[in-house]
């Protein structure tokens, strides 16, 4: 074994002694470090400084107590992972769901740090959340938590410090109360929040922001390959923001969106899902806050499949905008079996290892969520530009910058698997270009 390969093993080695049993931060780290053995093979420097970016630069946990409707008290933990300021202010969302730990968050912090990267804006990266789960919660209960929570975050983000956004669960309703409660503490309007309301301080095209921008990079792929999204057939999993926008954006690009799942089974319109069936999913999941079965009721086309995954269903591409790893390998196989020949991730690491392996053996086209789901935190990037510029652009323009920042993000993902020889790897091409410009910045900065 070479000095470089033992650096490499050493390196791997003491991540996994470090962090034992945080699965989800160790999978993400296995899945980068595999796409950056070319880079260490050919300049190790880099290796001593992969193993510091893994290390966040700081875990903050903290106790989140608050009393229900019945005058019981609760008590959550929330955790803010502070993973890389080398190319500005930490940036990622908040995710409030039961499933949520340190783990959890630092392998979305670790994610974040290549996805804001490839934008070009000028972001760190962070993420944070809690194991609250605000579902049949009344908006008093979430009022009250979402005070909470920010009691204790406000002392460590800021404009210039740490700029949450929303992730799972955490949407408009949670964004407002959280930046209030920031306001009332801190006596301070700033733009340390990103995915507020238009009327004070967002961006246009926000909320539609990952799910277009996941479109958008499909179809840079598509035409890397010579296609286009016509006709294309297209199963989607969650109904949530993601998925929603997701759906929209194909629709407008002449694609068939067909499906929309939840943790329950799953929606399937055989003819694709028209503008005003994805409008009123939209009222289904955002305003009524009801599972997605309920849509059925609205369409006598539709068809649901109770404890069922919308793979199973035969499609052209296939775009999961759910939650990590929700397509294993066997759900891997049945998609190619049934003739899927994309995969863009809207979720955060929706595909195992094992799964991306099985895409690449059949040769589909493979949207990794650092590169594909980028959309949203660069209009988050956006809106703090407009923040400091106490502007708001218009719809047109916001949309114009997000289309460009996507096929940027395709471009130099392909440029960095075609300087390492590695043809057309998008995945391998996306961490590598993600990383080199954090580690540079980080060698430039010194040992910090």
């Amino acid at each position: 074994m070479s000095a470089t390969a033992e650096k490499i093993a050493s390196v791997r080695a003491n991540i996994r002694r470090r962090d034992p049993g945080q699965e989800e931060f160790l999978q993400a780290v296995d899945e980068v470090f595999e796409s950056l053995t070319p880079v260490f093979e050919k300049d190790p420097k880099y290796i001593e400084v992969f193993e510091r970016l893994v290390e966040p630069e700081r875990q903050i946990v903290f106790r989140v107590p608050w009393v229900d409707d019945k005058g019981v008290q609760q008590v959550n933990r929330g955790f803010r992972v502070q993973m890389s300021s080398a190319l500005g202010p930490y940036k990622g969302g908040l995710r409030f769901h039961p499933t949520v730990n340190l783990s959890v968050i630092k392998f979305l912090a670790f994610e974040q740090t290549f996805k804001n990267s490839l934008t070009t804006l000028m972001m760190g990266a962070g993420k944070g959340g809690s194991d609250f789960n605000p579902r049949d919660r009344s908006d008093r209960e979430v009022m009250a938590f979402c005070q909470s929570f920010m009691t204790e975050l406000y002392r460590h983000i800021g404009a210039d410090t740490d700029v949450p956004a929303g992730d799972i669960n955490v949407g408009g309703r949670e964004i407002g109360y959280l930046f209030g409660q920031y306001k009332r503490i801190a006596n301070n309007f700033s733009g340390i929040l990103t995915g507020k309301d238009l009327r004070w301080g967002g961006s246009l095209i926000r909320p539609e922001a990952t799910g277009y921008g996941c479109v958008y990079f499909a179809q840079n792929y598509l035409a890397h390959k010579n296609q286009t999204m016509e006709g294309k057939r297209c199963v989607i999993s969650g109904s949530g923001n993601v998925a929603q926008y997701t759906a929209e954006k194909l629709l407008q690009l002449g694609a068939v969106p067909i499906t929309f799942s939840d943790s329950n089974g799953y929606v399937l319109e055989p003819n694709g899902f028209t503008q005003e069936q994805i409008d009123h999913v939209m009222e289904l999941k955002n305003v009524k806050r009801v599972r997605i079965s309920e849509y059925c009721a609205f369409s006598e086309t539709a068809q649901y499949f109770q404890g069922k995954k919308p793979w199973e269903v035969p499609a052209d591409l296939a775009f999961p905008s759910a939650t990590q790893n929700e397509i294993d390998q066997e759900d891997a196989d049945t998609l190619i079996a049934n003739g899927v020949k994309g995969v863009f991730e809207g979720a955060n690491m929706p595909s195992t290892n094992e799964a991306i392996e099985a895409y690449k053996k059949a040769n589909v086209m493979f949207g990794p969520a650092k590169a594909a789901n980028a959309g949203g935190v660069a209009v988050s990037g956006l809106e703090m530009a407009q923040n400091s510029q106490r502007l708001q652009w218009t719809r047109e323009e916001v949309d114009s910058h997000l289309e460009r920042i996507m096929k940027d993000i395709f471009d130099s993902s392909l440029a960095a698997s075609q300087k390492y020889d590695l043809k057309d790897d998008i995945q391998a091409g996306a961490n590598i270009a993600g990383f080199l410009k954090v580690a540079d910045s980080m060698i430039h900065q010194g040992c910090v």
